[in-house]
């Protein structure tokens, strides 16, 4: 008989590649710091779906509109800002997006003193501009201020800042917005005028520093440099990886502002045992909901150093697809923690399907980033739909809807994110 080999299987190695370099940890500082910006914003937003249809006696799917306000404004705007940034650098667009941020927030002033809806829609896509044009510039940029090897470690740990930031937007917004009625004059959305002023303040001041700070500008490789065997380098769109990237990213996104949008609307539910007014449901929010969603990204980015970033991705996708029914049932508690876990599972995913699409793509990684940021239209589109669903039956039954997102993930996360000559 002839004698049988065995191959010993090598043991994954632990990546002992630093998060970033001496030369590059200040800018790094300082653009994680953008992601605790547009995170307190997002935070905020999440807390008006039920405010908006309580003082102005709106419907679910009409109240839905808050979201599509600043997520279509990502669409419209993430590739215009690419342009701008190609042409410009990453300094000058995020300059240009913290100024639409703090213009925004004015807008939003000046509409809660008139009390208009309307114009309440319209800072908000202001202010969505100003967020697009900040990630198309920053979850690229925090990729390349480092070695490659640890790309996705590092926007996961910048957008643990962002994490960090959505657990303080809802206690904000129960404090300042929920908790707080017509004002002796009769105006029903004075509650939201000091929030936003303090807010497009803060990031006027913050604009002011960034003009002021030198920041060294990431030169894209170039075709030669990318493409090592001496071919031509392909158009963006017939990168498999990227295209499928872009729809996990427009599924993601679509999944996760539905749920975080109607929290509040679930935990509320007079249907559900136990349910709780709707200032409390806003701090559980913040610290329940959004403080697992933290904690999973802090721990994703440790996790990430022996663990694949696509593997854990496919394991977090798979438990989301899992936990959805369990919400919808409405099994008392044990929805509730369901509720809360898929917070904790959808935290990664986001940075993740980010960097996953960008990779390896050259001189087209700003087009590719401004492309992938559009995709988060998903959640201009995916809160009215599940608003509608829940107006015609029930808040429980709109959380079967992300499912099929969640599945689409998990595809992406085993096939999909593979790159192909």
């Amino acid at each position: 008989m002839p004698q049988q080999k065995f191959q010993r299987k090598t043991p994954m190695k632990k990546n002992t590649q630093p998060l970033t370099t001496k030369e590059n940890l200040i800018p790094f500082i300082l653009i994680t710091a953008l992601f605790f910006l547009w995170g307190m914003a997002f935070g905020m937003l999440d807390v008006l779906n039920k405010h908006f249809q309580d003082v102005l006696a709106i419907s679910k799917a009409k109240s839905g509109l808050i979201q599509f306000s600043v997520y279509i404004a990502y669409f419209l705007m993430a590739l215009p800002a690419g342009m701008f940034m190609k042409r410009f650098g990453y300094k000058k667009g995020i300059v240009m997006g913290l100024l639409l941020f703090a213009g925004g927030a004015y807008v939003i002033v000046s509409a809660s003193i008139l009390q208009s809806f309307w114009s309440f829609l319209i800072g908000l896509f202001i202010v969505g501009c100003g967020l697009a044009s900040l990630e198309t510039a920053a979850n690229p940029y925090t990729t390349r201020l480092g070695p490659k090897e640890t790309a996705e470690q590092r926007i996961n740990f910048s957008q643990s800042f962002n994490g960090l930031a959505w657990i303080i937007g809802p206690i904000i917004g129960g404090l300042f917005i929920l908790g707080n009625h017509a004002s002796p004059d009769g105006n029903q959305l004075h509650s939201l005028i000091m929030p936003y002023a303090i807010i497009g303040t803060v990031v006027l001041l913050i604009s002011i520093i960034y003009i002021r700070t030198p920041l060294p500008e990431i030169v894209e490789e170039t075709v030669e440099q990318h493409n090592t065997t001496g071919k031509v380098q392909k158009p963006l769109f017939k990168h498999r990886h990227f295209v499928l990237g872009v729809i996990a990213q427009f599924a993601y996104v679509a999944a996760q502002t539905g749920i975080f949008s109607f929290f509040v609307n679930y935990m509320t539910d007079s249907k559900l045992t136990p349910h709780v007014d709707k200032e409390t449901a806003a701090f559980m929010l913040g610290l329940g909901g959004f403080g697992l969603f933290m904690v999973g990204r802090v721990t994703g980015t440790f996790i990430m150093k022996f663990v694949r970033p696509t593997r854990l991705l496919a394991i977090y996708a798979f438990m989301s697809v899992v936990l959805l029914p369990v919400i919808s049932l409405r099994i008392g508690m044990v929805s509730i923690v369901a509720l809360f876990l898929s917070f904790f599972f959808m935290s990664i995913m986001y940075p993740t399907i980010f960097s996953l699409g960008i990779k390896d793509m050259g001189e087209q990684t700003k087009r590719a980033s401004s492309f992938i940021v559009m995709a988060i239209v998903g959640g201009a589109i995916f809160p009215i739909f599940m608003g509608w669903i829940a107006d015609i039956s029930s808040m429980a039954i709109g959380f079967f809807a992300p499912m099929p997102c969640f599945l689409f993930i998990l595809y992406y996360a085993v096939k999909g994110y593979k790159i192909r000559a």
